[in-house]
Parts: structure tokens; sequence; C-alpha cells
């Protein structure tokens, strides 16, 4: 089974290529986050296989995302405590692999390694998003990364990290979060046009309309869904996206 989570696409991507060359389950984690805080009484909590789990997601300030870690904290797997992870990067991943170990020591899961691939950048609110040129030729280089990868994963061999970069850059996770990870300058231009799209995108359920307008309510992972998806383009964060290309990957691999 592989469970994913992602923000603007290219988890979902990497997730859909691992899926169609194993057969193994595809599952979105952002559908059971938003059905956990909507209906937890009717949200799935335990998952089982009978091959090894594979967790795929954005690397988050070199470590696997909070919501990440949170999800799966609150899960059960059964059938088998084999776990990979594989993360989607910018840059790298610093020390998410042993993060993931440490988290799959302290839940008695088996850790079967982590590995990851440098794809589109996405985190505008702070760096520049490629051209679509430029993104389309990362994409293709990625997919005989994350194909070898899936190889390993199917014949039930570790994964390591080839991404690493600075491993001491997670030391900067807890200020990172701090004073980063939040919502408070997220707004709409005069272009918005009430779409809704940011709200049923959005996996933590955080963006409601106000007169056709979106709110945000202070519980944003910064994942960047709503203001890459925005067909209008009508969503910034203060000035730091401000003029900056939105990139989006849709789950048929065609770029926003």
């Amino acid at each position: 089974m592989i469970l994913y989570y992602t923000g603007t696409g290219n988890s979902r991507y990497a997730a859909s290529i691992l899926s169609r060359q194993s057969g193994k389950e595809l599952v979105c984690m952002n559908d059971i986050m938003r059905l956990r805080i909507q209906d937890p009484y009717a949200a799935k909590y335990s998952f089982k296989s009978d091959s090894s789990f594979v967790i795929v997601c954005p690397t988050y300030c070199w470590r696997i995302p909070r919501v990440v870690e949170k999800f799966i904290r609150e899960s059960r797997f059964e059938g088998t405590k084999k776990i990979y992870f594989y993360l989607t990067c910018g840059t790298g991943t610093g020390a998410a692999y042993e993060h993931a170990k440490e988290l799959c020591h302290q839940l008695e899961l088996d850790f079967m390694g982590l590995g990851s691939v440098k794809m589109p950048e996405n985190f505008i609110t702070m760096f520049k998003a490629p051209s679509y040129d430029e993104a389309q030729g990362i994409l293709r280089a990625a997919v005989s990364q994350i194909e070898s990868a899936g190889r390993l994963i199917n014949f039930g061999k570790p994964l390591n990290d080839n991404n690493i970069g600075n491993p001491n850059l997670t030391k900067l996770n807890n200020i990172f979060y701090k004073f980063f990870v939040n919502d408070k300058k997220f707004r709409v231009t005069n272009d918005c046009v009430g779409c809704g799209k940011c709200v049923s995108i959005c996996p933590l359920c955080n963006i409601s309309m106000d007169y056709d307008e979106p709110i945000w309510h202070g519980n944003c992972t910064q994942c960047m869904a709503c203001i890459s998806i925005c067909p209008h383009d009508a969503i910034e964060f203060g000035n730091r996206a401000k003029g900056k290309r939105r990139y989006y990957l849709y789950a048929n691999g065609r770029q926003k």
C-alpha cells in the first residue's frame, strides 16, 4: 500500500509512478486528513497490507511534514510492519532519514529506509518556482529515479537517501515552524472569483468562504496548495509570492 500526502502534486506524481510499477494500492492521505477533521468517527485509522507500506510525501524543513508524522502516529498498520519513506524535495532532505527511522522505532515499525527525488520547487513564499520548461525537464529526469527506487521496494531492498544535503539544517525545524509556517499573510486580490477551489483542496480544512472570499483559520502547514491551485492567481502571501510563477502538477502529470 502506498499512502501519499501532497501539496502541489509532486508527491502524488511520484506515488502514482510507484503504484503503477508495483501494483500497490494508492491511498491519498489528504482525503483522510480532511475526513478526520470533519467526521472523525467515519474516518479511516487502520490500514492493512500484505506487502510493505510506502509513505510518499514532500520534505518540509528537512524532515517529513509534521502533519504526516501526526497521521502516522494516529494510524494502525496491519498485515506487515515494514514501511518505506519516499520524499520529494527541492534541494535536499537533511536529517529526514534519521528522523523517520526514529519515528518507526518509537512506533515499533520496521524501517526499510528513505529515498528521495528532486522535483520542481513549489515553496513560493520563500523561493521561486522554475519555468514551465525547466519544470518539465526536472519531471522527466525524476521518472527514472523514482522507478529505480520502486524496483528496490518491489524486491524488499532498503532505500538510501541520495539527496541529503546538509543534515544540520534539520536543527532549524522548530524555528522554521514557529516563525514561517502560518497563514497570517494569506490574502486575495480583486481577481478572486469565489470559486472555492482553495477551500476544497486544503488538507487541513483551514479555509472557508466568507461572502465569496476565502478566509484562513490559523491551522496552516504551508503546503502551497491553495496559492498554487487558484485558477486566477488571486491568492498572495504578503508580498513574498508577488509576481512569482505558481507551480501545480495535476494528477495526469500536466502542469497548471
